[in-house]
């Protein structure tokens, strides 16, 4: 059975890692998609020969990208029924000499960039609610939007706010059937954090840390945000799904 049969969804952050992960999840599913990335990125070479992922190159951050994104997507395929803000950065740097620069970049594209998405989508979701009786928003956010380390000041303050920015999404979009949930990632292969776990000690602990004794993969992601795409997740909003093998099991 495809669960997502006949949808149409965005996913952001779609060239690689959890983004590129999900699309073709979403794709396989029965879903038509339009995958976002940044011009630059493997956006648009990545799904090649998906006919049913639809690339295009735009940074979330650009002041008319909100707009184009989900303008292109009505142009497309028609409606929208799942937005999926994946796209996401991260700053390492002690909050004493993390620089102006840093934090900026980062709470715009994990938060700001989130929530202008969100905005302009929503007029296409209610839309689409009320002819087929659902619609779903779906935001990454992490476990340090409730945990912390060194350096993570930025990302963990940007997360978060995506945590708080989705819980109100939530509520004052219920009365629309849409539904909006948040992801809540731990330690996962990703290029964001390549270069730590081309460390294989460092990689070792972090697998060591979850209750299953691996890192997670971006397909581990992918299903978790297919859940909460999926017409069984009817009942499900204002959640921070988390999906961590186990990470955050212990104090």
């Amino acid at each position: 059975m495809q669960r997502l049969a006949g949808k149409i969804a965005i996913v952001t952050g779609a060239a690689s890692g959890i983004g590129a992960a999900s699309a073709q999840l979403f794709a396989e599913e029965g879903a038509r998609v339009l995958a976002v990335d940044r011009a630059g990125s493997a956006i648009d070479s990545v799904h090649a020969g998906r006919e049913a992922i639809v690339p295009l190159a735009r940074d979330v951050t650009d002041a008319e990208a909100p707009a184009d994104i989900i303008g292109t997507a009505i142009q497309r395929f028609g409606a929208l029924d799942i937005l999926f803000n994946n796209a996401g950065v991260s700053a390492n740097a002690l909050a004493e000499v993390m620089t102006d620069a840093q934090w900026s970049r980062t709470l715009d594209v994990n938060v700001t960039a989130v929530f202008r998405m969100c905005r302009q989508a929503i007029p296409a979701l209610r839309e689409r609610a009320s002819k087929v009786g659902r619609a779903r928003i779906i935001n990454t956010a992490s476990v340090m939007a409730f945990d912390t380390d060194y350096g993570l000041a930025a990302y963990c303050a940007s997360k978060a706010g995506v945590a708080g920015l989705t819980h109100t999404l939530a509520l004052e979009l219920g009365k629309f059937n849409i539904t909006a949930n948040y992801i809540c990632p731990g330690a996962i292969q990703t290029g964001m954090t390549a270069a730590s776990f081309a460390n294989a000690d460092i990689a070792a602990i972090w697998a060591k840390k979850a209750a299953l004794r691996r890192l997670g993969k971006p397909i581990d992601i992918a299903r978790a945000a297919l859940l909460l795409a999926s017409d069984e997740a009817d009942f499900i909003t204002g959640h921070g799904l988390v999906a961590d093998g186990g990470l955050t099991l212990r104090t």
